[in-house]
């Protein structure tokens, strides 16, 4: 009944629903295209597969040595990914090209999610993280499809907001087939929410797991040497509210270092222009990497305003500060520069990642930081010690190799499922 009245609920706001798509559309255009594909109509769909479902650009990186591996381990078994937004889309092309299906997920109303299950017809659906629907879970449930949430984490907060609408939410989580949730408190959180204790293995992050690219570093590692022995420092995926901190923090920092060069990247592509106008506004000489060139000796501030680049930024830097964590977005993935051997710098705002930063922190590879001031502090310190950064960096990376291994134990449970004994 609960269900019901959700998707009741979701069938009313359906014009405010559409609205929305049409605004995010007036400012990137992608989001006009393909709408059919969000009412269950076209894409490429491959039926008879297995099917991943990964929200955006971070979920579709995260899954990416995921579904390579099960294509290595079923050829036999076509695969479609699906997203939600048009960056996800554009990654997923751009990792996989036309090796797997692809299609935006349809909104989560029964009709549009049976029709969808219907034409896929998959062996198993593997959803990545958190994003989970009610009628897209029941629907698979319906049709005999297992589900697993892979590489499954959810924040206090995130607990909190399910707990508000716990009559549709319990039913959703007790139908899951299989969760590898990333840590042990967080499987606490889910078992609060219905997944049964027996349906949940505590698998670890298979962010973990990640293995730089060697063609990505050689890359970062030409661009480097163009620019000279200056220092170089990032802030990587960044959230409105958060620039102009970043930008006050780099000014202090030229202050002491008057060749520093800032790599600024922003978290979404429609925020591009907005930024490179802030950059402007603020005084500093800018170069935006979408114009092909590679800054000079007298820009402050390299615009990383591109998609699939964010480890050869990472590459180029000294010292990494990771966005959405100055503003309460709750942070994003602090492995990617751990990996790499960078000491690692993040706002108080951490929940989307809390187990993650506290492993770096309590390492010594990360640093919190409240405001642009301290920031600030924290990059000079850095940049005018290499000593400091290579041990900080040094944990980090311990850390990273630590703590792989997920994505063997991911695999084998989702095996389990592909081939019931």
């Amino acid at each position: 009944m609960v269900r019901l009245i959700y998707s009741l609920v979701f069938t009313l706001l359906l014009p405010v629903i559409l609205g929305r798509l049409l605004y995010r559309a007036w400012r990137a255009p992608a989001y006009a295209r393909r709408w059919q594909e969000r009412f269950a109509m076209k894409g490429d769909i491959r039926p008879g597969g297995i099917w991943v479902h990964a929200v955006s650009v971070g979920e579709s990186i995260a899954s990416a040595p995921m579904i390579k591996e099960l294509m290595q381990r079923y050829p036999e078994l076509p695969v479609t990914v699906t997203c939600m937004t048009p960056t996800g889309s554009a990654q997923i092309r751009k990792l996989f090209g036309d090796r797997v299906g692809h299609a935006y997920l349809p909104y989560d109303l029964p009709w549009l999610q049976r029709r969808f299950i219907r034409r896929l017809a998959p062996k198993v659906c593997i959803i990545m993280e958190t994003e989970l629907w009610p009628n897209l879970v029941a629907g698979c449930k319906s049709a005999g499809v297992p589900v697993v949430l892979a590489n499954a984490r959810l924040s206090e907060r995130s607990a909190r907001g399910y707990q508000r609408i716990i009559a549709l939410a319990r039913p959703m989580f007790a139908a899951l087939d299989w969760v590898a949730v990333q840590s042990q408190p967080e499987a606490h959180r889910f078992a609060a929410l219905g997944v049964p204790v027996q349906a949940m293995s505590v698998t670890g992050s298979i962010k973990f797991d990640l293995k730089p690219d060697p063609d990505k570093q050689a890359q970062a590692e030409q661009w480097r040497a163009g620019w000279g022995r200056r220092p170089v420092w990032i802030a990587a995926s960044t959230h409105a509210g958060e620039d102009e901190q970043i930008l006050e923090a780099h000014r202090s920092v030229l202050d002491q270092h008057p060749q520093a060069l800032l790599i600024l990247v922003p978290r979404h592509p429609e925020r591009f222009d907005s930024v490179a106008r802030l950059i402007s506004d603020s005084g500093l000489q800018a170069v935006r990497r979408s114009a092909g060139r590679m800054p000079s000796a007298q820009d402050q501030v390299f615009l990383g305003d591109t998609m699939g680049e964010l480890m050869q930024f990472f590459g180029c830097a000294d010292a990494a500060f990771v966005g959405g964590s100055l503003v309460p977005n709750g942070g994003h993935n602090y492995l990617e520069p751990a990996a790499l051997g960078l000491p690692v710098l993040s706002g108080p705002h951490r929940f989307n990642f809390t187990e993650v930063s506290d492993l770096l922190e309590k390492a010594g590879a990360l640093t919190v930081v409240q405001n642009a001031g301290q920031l600030a502090e924290r990059v000079c310190c850095y940049l005018a010690d290499p000593a400091e950064r290579s041990k900080a960096g040094a944990a980090g990376q311990h850390v990273v190799l630590e703590n792989q291994g997920a994505l063997a134990r991911l695999l084998a449970g989702i095996a389990e499922l592909i081939e019931p004994r």
